[in-house]
């Protein structure tokens, strides 16, 4: 029986979960191909890894650019991202290839994703009314996107979405696809069997200045690409805004997010990419338009 999807498996240090995430996969019911993209790792993850088919990149690219730098490579029907911290069931794949077979309007599944202790860290992306992605932790419902810590994506349509944008390294990836991918006219589905555990933070520090600046930039620059323009550049005026105004707060939050100098940094760095970001946005295929969209997810 011939594969149907491809697993992409990102780590960058992934030495003390690694080995877990991939024995996972060699425990599933569907048969896949498997590639390890290891983020020029130093921590001996070349070793553990080296009876896969790895593709390993000269420097850290982080998430979002460790999926792109194999999306041309992969030739299945189906592609999934999934997390080196993260431990599927044996039933994973074959729920989430089962559930895109029965739905041919969706172009994306997301997983059920479990926290170590049992508890549900999401099922899916729900659009805030300013524009953030937030675990969606209720199954049942529909859901704007997916997480990207375990999702089936159809092939065909993320490469003609614009496949995987690279230069956000890490966080916001998802949500920016699974909009892109709605604008397409396509939907993301939730599949509630297809279950992972998460070491949620092994990959990553979420709290760090890192996740903070990944966030508020990518957010931003995820608004300037797919959202209404009048959204996008409120968000941006707003922050910019606040920003400003956080030297003469008395009571100002003292959340990393808040901190002057990250804040300012985020600016710039938004800035900076505007003009590539507009022109890209130009690209974007739209068959539902952005308001519709928005309208439809946002503050759901």
């Amino acid at each position: 029986m011939s594969a149907l999807s491809t697993v992409v498996v990102v780590t960058w240090r992934g030495r003390d979960h690694i080995t877990a995430c991939l024995d996972a996969l060699k425990a599933q019911k569907s048969p896949h191909r498997t590639i390890v993209v290891d983020n020029a790792s130093d921590d001996g993850t070349a070793a553990l890894i080296s009876g896969h088919e790895v593709v390993r990149l000269p420097r850290n690219r982080g998430y979002a650019g460790g999926l792109a730098a194999v999306l041309d490579a992969v030739d299945t029907p189906y592609v999934a991202w999934l997390n080196d911290d993260a431990v599927p069931d044996p039933s994973w794949l074959t729920e989430l290839e089962s559930a895109l077979a029965k739905d041919p309007g969706a172009a994306a599944a997301t997983s059920s994703i479990l926290l170590t202790d049992g508890s549900t860290q999401s099922v899916g992306v729900a659009l805030t009314a300013d524009g953030h992605g937030r675990d969606v932790v209720l199954a049942g419902r529909e859901v704007f996107g997916f997480c990207g810590g375990a999702a089936l994506l159809r092939t065909a349509e993320l490469k003609a979405a614009g496949g995987v944008p690279a230069s956000f390294f890490c966080y916001y990836e998802d949500t920016d696809t699974a909009w892109r991918l709605r604008l397409a006219g396509h939907r993301v589905i939730s599949v509630g069997p297809a279950r992972v555990r998460h070491r949620h933070g092994a990959s990553t520090r979420p709290g760090s200045r890192l996740f903070h600046r990944w966030n508020e930039r990518n957010r931003l620059l995820m608004l300037l690409r797919c959202a209404p323009a009048r959204v996008a550049f409120a968000q941006l005026a707003r922050f910019a805004a606040i920003t400003a105004l956080l030297p003469f707060r008395k009571n100002a939050p003292q959340a990393a997010n808040f901190r002057l100098g990250l804040r300012a940094q985020v600016l710039a760095e938004v800035l900076l990419r505007l003009p590539a970001t507009l022109v890209q946005r130009l690209t974007i295929t739209t068959k539902t338009p952005r308001g519709r969209v928005w309208q439809d997810w946002a503050g759901r």
